[in-house]
This record gives structure tokens, C-alpha cells and sequence, in this order.
């Protein structure tokens, strides 16, 4: 197992699982989430989705786990062939797995040099390094402004610009000198922080993965099912929350003839649960996690 899995004793109640029901981790990452949920579905079965074939090294060996090498986006195909819809819950923990953290050359790192990748899959898409160099100063900045929540995004855009023109920009370090005078003085590791989670974002098209996820999650889930999602940054939970709370993206709540709301889920906590400051003196990683639950209608 890679790591300690964030919120795991809350997001395991939340499933409120059933011994013979059938429950989707759909990021297995280390698989912390889905050894917990194997020791509490009895006869049930459990479906994982990890896009990064490095999850594969860890499918725990149990007739009862399937792991699907495919990013959770294409989950609905797979439930319907594998006969299994619908579920009777969906864990879904957007975070990125410890192991790829400290595997310098996949760049997800600021503590190491590594090359300027951030794929979760490597074998497809644009790295981030394609991006840095190609995208045109308009489009950088558009991702620094929208998935990184940066002021200065023009700036950032126009400093890359100059270093490129000059040099590619292809580790993890040089995207960080090209930089530096867009970092505000003592909150460095912040800005790279949101810089680097805007490319892994633009990268992996995290958002729209996600926004696939809940739609079809409202297909997928038996009445009474829970959707349990662990995010990590404001953009993601912004989505969950809304969706969660009114079916869309947008957090309007429609209303039939009569008045009443047409929502699909009933939230089981009006407010995300967060990590404990025991958790987070023991995990780091947790420090940023909210948890939302909700159950179909």
C-alpha cells in the first residue's frame, strides 16, 4: 500500500455499506480505501478505476476486486459491461497517490527536480512540458487564471514566454527560476503549489473527469446509494458540492410545476467533513481534504 488514506474512517462510514452490495473506488491509488471496503462487503464486489498503470503494482489479491486500469470517466461503459449496474456506492478520492509524489521523474513534486510531466497517465495527452512550451501566452494565462486561481497570471505567462524563447523549459526546477519574480516574497511554495496544480489540472483535464464522474454517478447508483467524495481544492469541491446539492455544476436548485425541488440526492452533511488536527499532525496530505455524502433519492 502506498499510503494512508485520507478521511478513510469517515468516507467508509459515509458508504454506509452493504454486505452483498457492489461499491466503486474510483481512484485506487494505493489502495488504502478499497483493503477498508473488501474487510465490510462480505459477498459483495468491489470495482476500481486508476488511470496510472503504476496503481496495477498494488490490486490487492482478492476475488472480489476487479481493477480497472482506466480513468473513472469511462466508468459508466465498464459498470454496464461487467453487468454491475446499478451500485450501491461510489468512493471517489481526487488526491494524488504519495507515490507519485516521490517518483521525481513524473514532476508532481516541488521537493525534487524532475521532468516537467504531470501525467496521471503517461501514456496519453499532452505533458505539461508540451504545454509550457507550445500553448500561446493567451492560453497560459487562461489556465494560471482559472485552475490555479493566480492574480498574476499574465505576468507568469508573459515570464515563461521570455525564458522559452530563449531555452525550453523542461524540468520542474527551471519552470520554477522562470518564475521566481512572479512568487510572492515567503509564500513561494504556495504559488508553486497552485501553479503546478493549474498545468497537472489543464494535463489530465481533471475537472471535466470529474464532471463526467457525478453525471453519471445519478445513472449508476441504486436508490439509497451513496456518493462519497474526498477533494482536495476549492474547484473541485465546488463542483461536488453543487451538484451534490442541486444536480448541476451550477448549484441552481430547478423546481417542478408545483414548487417542488427536482434534486437527485439528499446530502448526508450539509457541510464537507474535514480531517481531524490528529489526522493532519499524522498525514500532511490531509490537510486541504473535504469529504462531501450524499444519498440517491
Amino acid at each position: 500500500m502506498y499510503h494512508e488514506p485520507v478521511l478513510l474512517k469517515e468516507s467508509i462510514e459515509g458508504l454506509n455499506i452493504k454486505e452483498e452490495g457492489i461499491y466503486i473506488d474510483a481512484t485506487y491509488g494505493g489502495g488504502g480505501h478499497s483493503h477498508e471496503i473488501l474487510k465490510h462487503i462480505g459477498k459483495g464486489s468491489l470495482i476500481a478505476f486508476d488511470q496510472d498503470k503504476d496503481a496495477l503494482v498494488n490490486k490487492e489479491e482478492d476475488d472480489r476486486l476487479i481493477l480497472i486500469n482506466q480513468n473513472f470517466r469511462y466508468m459508466k461503459n465498464f459498470l454496464k459491461l461487467y453487468k454491475a449496474v446499478p451500485v450501491d456506492g461510489i468512493l471517489a478520492d481526487l488526491g494524488i497517490s504519495s507515490y507519485q509524489i516521490d517518483e521525481p521523474e513524473r514532476g508532481f513534486s516541488l521537493r525534487f527536480e524532475g521532468a516537467l510531466d504531470l501525467r496521471m497517465n503517461q501514456k496519453k495527452g499532452l505533458s505539461a512540458k508540451q504545454i509550457v512550451n507550445d500553448y500561446p501566452v493567451g492560453k497560459l494565462k487562461e489556465i494560471f487564471w482559472k485552475y490555479g486561481e493566480l492574480k498574476n497570471a499574465s505576468k507568469i505567462a508573459r515570464e515563461i514566454e521570455t525564458t522559452r524563447s530563449k531555452k525550453e523549459i523542461s524540468t520542474t526546477k527551471q519552470l520554477q527560476e522562470a518564475t521566481i519574480k512572479c512568487a510572492p516574497k515567503g509564500l513561494e511554495n504556495k504559488f508553486y503549489a497552485k501553479l503546478f496544480q493549474a498545468l497537472r489540472i489543464e494535463v489530465n483535464d481533471e475537472l471535466g473527469s470529474l464532471k463526467d464522474l457525478l453525471s453519471q454517478s445519478v445513472e449508476l447508483l441504486d436508490k439509497g446509494g451513496r456518493m462519497v467524495v474526498i477533494s482536495y481544492h476549492s474547484l473541485e469541491d465546488r463542483l461536488v458540492k453543487n451538484f451534490l446539492k442541486s444536480g448541476n455544476f451550477e448549484g441552481q436548485i430547478e423546481k417542478d410545476f408545483f414548487g417542488n425541488p427536482l434534486v437527485q440526492f439528499k446530502l448526508i452533511s450539509k457541510k464537507p467533513v474535514v480531517p481531524t488536527e490528529e489526522e493532519i499532525k499524522r498525514n500532511r496530505r490531509a490537510r486541504s481534504a473535504k469529504l462531501r455524502i450524499a444519498e440517491k433519492i
